[in-house]
């Protein structure tokens, strides 16, 4: 430890403020305890490493906070609401439900604080963590400072994450906006949401506030769910139309005028009304509190600029999750842990790939995808690929819940699947197949001979990866032709 004195002359008095500093060395520091740099610590620490942990927020992060939980709790809320206007078909009068749209936001909180303690700082203390609760900031390329301490070690993961990108829109400074990180601090319902953006994020906010009574506009720039599969999107959006979420494609906004509510204007001369706007435009690195022009690491737009062991310019630093400028995903952080461990603790090669990450969007029908899209694959292989298709309208487990809006594509590359897209209910639930075939590049076989328990849903991968086999069994000539063949001496 060592002792900082100054002097404050200006006063004509000379004050001493003593400041100590504390010097750490550890094997592993990380900076930021969101999902991955969480993992990074606990799998460290349990394998016989030293791990400081740094974090000046919220342990958790973003995930836990702000993001996947609080937004599928209140997409939660919002289908139990939706359930009571829907039964007529099951033989269940409809009833207009009552939201309690505090209750909901409580029902939020309440998820949150019960998976608090899993990601708390007793608990990683227990493990054997050192926590220190401030902001890691580097100050030269082998230490970071938080706080009054100075961590030396042998290796750096910033795990930092990202918040939510604010676009220079004229007037929005000026007007109370709801981000994802102060959404659901919400205990009044919007009369009128109004979304920018039309992601994953600002779409399934959308339907939820839709279900728990609010107006909702959603307000994109290009093409809502642009990133996903068009066939695939234009299914899901004629149920979010149809439940009531105005959708305007092509609506750039430029300016936000905060009067009696809030109006935005957009390029082509209309303007929207509403009681809130929600911006959801995506998503930015933090980077901002790391100093990183004193640790030699690069950066570019997307973040943190890393190799393909998710090694910075730095190398003894280590980025990963959404501050490495990737997916955005909390299971692509928890995936980038796994990798890194590898390296860090048993000098191991481990390299980071995309091709068998899948994602999911979690509005009703869910959208889900893993690996190539159908474009992509055929942009790459052309005809060497087959797509093949599947309806959720011919499986009998959708038909008896009467969820048949939906439709799988697998797309297939000399008998292996490359990518595989699905919409439907619990698409996010059966896309982990083709991410386990893709992962391991099993074929297209291994999922056409599993035995899936009847009737269920998982049936329906079952039943896409047998049209890979129909037009090589069932309608091939020659097939036929020896079956009647070997049938004369059976």
């Amino acid at each position: 430890m060592r002792a900082v004195r100054a002097a404050d002359r200006a006063k004509g008095t000379q004050e001493i403020e003593v400041c100590i500093v504390e010097r750490i060395k550890t094997d592993i520091c990380v900076i930021g305890a969101g999902s991955g740099g969480l993992s990074v610590a606990a799998g460290a620490v349990q394998m016989g490493a030293s791990v400081v942990l740094l974090e000046g927020h919220k342990m958790g992060g973003d995930c836990l906070n702000y993001g996947c939980v609080p937004s599928k709790a209140l997409i939660a809320a919002g289908k139990h609401a939706h359930a009571m206007t829907t039964g007529a078909a099951y033989g269940v009068a409809p009833v207009e439900p009552v939201v309690d749209y505090a209750a909901a936001m409580e029902h939020v909180a309440g998820v949150i604080k019960g998976i608090e303690p899993h990601d708390s700082i007793e608990r990683f203390e227990a493990l054997g963590v050192k926590v220190i609760s401030e902001y890691g900031r580097f100050i030269s390329p082998t230490e970071v400072r938080a706080g009054n301490t100075i961590i030396t070690a042998r290796r750096f993961v910033v795990s930092t994450g990202s918040s939510p990108m604010v676009p220079p829109i004229p007037g929005l400074d000026k007007v109370d906006y709801l981000t994802n990180e102060n959404l659901f601090e919400l205990r009044e319902r919007p009369e009128h949401l109004l979304v920018i953006g039309g992601g994953p994020i600002g779409m399934e906010m959308a339907q939820a506030h839709v279900r728990l009574g609010s107006k909702v506009t959603v307000l994109e720039g290009l093409n809502v769910l642009g990133h996903e599969d068009p066939e695939l999107a234009t299914i899901a959006l004629e149920k979010l139309r149809a439940e009531g979420v105005e959708i305007v494609e092509g609506a750039m906004v430029s300016e936000v005028v905060g009067s009696a509510g809030v109006t935005v204007h957009t390029s082509d001369g209309a303007e929207y009304r509403g009681s809130h706007v929600l911006i959801a435009v995506g998503r930015k690195p933090n980077t901002d509190k790391l100093d990183l022009d004193k640790s030699g690491i690069k950066t570019n737009q997307h973040g943190v600029i890393v190799d393909s062991g998710l090694k910075t310019t730095n190398k003894r630093v280590y980025a990963i999750g959404d501050v490495a400028g990737g997916m955005k995903f909390t299971h692509v952080a928890g995936y980038h842990a796994g990798v890194i461990i590898r390296s860090a603790l048993f000098g191991l090669p481990a390299k980071a790939t995309d091709k068998h990450i899948p994602w999911a969007t979690y509005t009703d029908p869910e959208i889900a995808h893993v690996g190539m899209s159908e474009a992509q694959a055929i942009a790459t292989y052309g005809g060497k690929v087959e797509v093949l298709r599947f309806e959720y309208a011919e499986n009998d487990r959708a038909r008896a819940e009467r969820n048949t809006k939906g439709l799988i594509k697998v797309m297939v590359l000399k008998g292996k699947p490359i990518g595989a897209s699905i919409v439907g209910t619990q698409a996010g639930e059966l896309i982990q197949t083709w991410a386990l075939v893709i992962a391991n590049g099993l074929k297209i076989g291994a999922v056409a001979a599993m035995v899936a328990p009847y009737p269920t849903l998982g049936e329906i991968n079952k039943r896409v990866a047998g049209q890979y086999y129909t037009p090589r069994l069932f309608e091939n000539a020659r097939v036929k032709r020896f079956v009647r063949f070997v049938q004369r001496f059976l």
